[in-house]
């Protein structure tokens, strides 16, 4: 089992002799961007809620190991064990819920993991900003009625549209990384949200947490800081906030339709296993952020099919990003931009989704037919997977192979039923 050490204070002497040290308010650790938006900050009604705040760090130690430490050389090529010596603010509600941190974190990374938590208080960055905000240093503070995320995917651009249709006082919260990849496709989003509803720049919050060095690319817990980053700034609202997650109901199951979905390209962002735990683990915490998935029973079709505007999504659909790997196809290529490969499994249920919406689909994707060899694999993988549906009667059983299903039973069989008819009409369009 590795052992890490995080540190927040510089009096920190804390020490373990088998455990790496790691600062993480230091730039040679760590880059992440939410205290240099320090105007941004100092809007809030209040400073963050402790607990909310050591959750925050959290996600950025976890977030942490998944990048720095490899899944190649564990006993069985996957599974990392790993325990964390972690400086929190509520040192006894962590002990009292550390059992359900571990099992949400296992959860979605597929690693073990152990949690030791010692006191700490505010660092000196944090009481400054504690301060600021007591001081109104900005005199107009900015309470948002609820909560989104904003990936800059076709998802959570459908979920802003839909939610700005009923209330413009939204708070939208997006996360980029250091490639190029999402980020031109969160700025159009964000852009055409703006024109469309006639928004102000402070809605929008978008962040970048980087672990310098990660070299593990499977990031299963990505999401955790991603949300994270919302969580925080809810907390700061000292009122009963909700959290919208918008992600189509097929994909948010996880189900393993290929082989290559049970390893390292499977996520388990928003299956309602994680976000029922997530939301237990906030509750006892004291953290007043009910988190929501408006589309779990939708298809990505349906979504689209669905939109509040629709005249809009279907103008602007082209210009969001589903693909899982939207650098590549720049790096392997020598494109100066990121693009959808078109062959993965986002891409395809995002193509399989706008067939049946809009019939065409004018997104640019670099293989649009599954011709090169790991494509073509995919694609055949895919026809085996439908293949094995259409000869399943046991569509309970193959729903809860990716996380436990134990309420709304007759509605997840249904949805899950209509997605893989939604992808079985695109992929049989496609000859391998």
């Amino acid at each position: 089992m590795k052992e890490f050490i995080f540190k927040l204070n510089t009096d920190d002497a804390f020490t373990v002799t088998s455990a790496v040290e790691i600062d993480l308010t230091s730039k040679a650790d760590y880059n992440h961007t939410f205290f240099k938006l320090l105007r941004p900050l100092y809007r809030m009604p209040s400073f963050f809620q402790n607990e909310a705040l050591d959750l925050w760090y959290i996600s950025l130690i976890v977030y942490y190991i998944d990048r720095k430490v490899l899944r190649k050389g564990t006993f069985d090529n996957w599974t990392r064990e790993v325990k964390l010596y972690i400086p929190v603010l509520e040192v006894d509600k962590w002990n009292e819920n550390k059992d359900l941190l571990i099992e949400m974190i296992s959860y979605l990374s597929g690693d073990i993991w152990d949690f030791e938590f010692r006191k700490r208080e505010l660092n000196g960055k944090e009481t400054k900003i504690s301060e600021n905000i007591a001081r109104s240093y900005i005199s107009t503070k900015y309470a948002p009625d609820c909560f989104c995320m904003l990936s800059g995917g076709l998802d959570s651009f459908i979920g802003a549209i839909d939610l700005l249709k009923e209330n413009k006082n939204i708070a939208f919260i997006g996360h980029y990384g250091r490639g190029k990849g999402v980020k031109p496709f969160q700025d159009k989003v964000i852009s055409l949200l703006k024109d469309k509803f006639e928004l102000q720049d402070g809605q929008f919050f978008n962040f970048n947490a980087t672990p310098i060095g990660g070299v593990e690319d499977t990031t299963r817990t990505r999401s955790f800081m991603f949300f994270m980053h919302a969580i925080i700034l809810a907390s700061c609202m000292n009122k009963e906030v909700d959290l919208y997650i918008p992600e189509n109901g097929l994909i948010s199951l996880n189900i393993p339709l290929t082989n290559s979905r049970l390893g390292s390209s499977s996520t388990r962002t928003t299956h309602p296993y994680y976000l029922k735990m997530f939301q237990e683990l906030l509750v006892k915490l004291g953290v007043k952020v009910t988190l929501k998935n408006p589309y779990q029973f939708l298809t990505k079709g349906e979504m689209l099919l669905n939109c509040k505007e629709p005249d809009f999504i279907k103008e602007h659909y082209k210009e969001t990003m589903s693909c899982s790997h939207p650098d590549q196809v720049r790096w392997v290529k020598g494109s100066s931009e990121p693009k959808h490969c078109g062959t993965c499994l986002p891409c395809t249920i995002r193509r399989a989704s706008v067939l049946r919406a809009f019939e065409t689909d004018t997104t640019s994707y670099e293989d649009a037919d599954y011709k090169n060899g790991k494509a073509n694999i995919e694609l055949r993988s895919y026809k085996i997977g439908l293949l094995d549906y259409a000869r399943s009667d046991n569509s309970l059983f193959t729903i809860q192979m990716s996380g436990k299903i134990d309420e709304k039973i007759d509605e997840y069989e249904d949805l899950y039923n209509r997605g893989m008819e939604e992808l079985a009409t695109f992929i049989n369009t496609k000859n391998d």
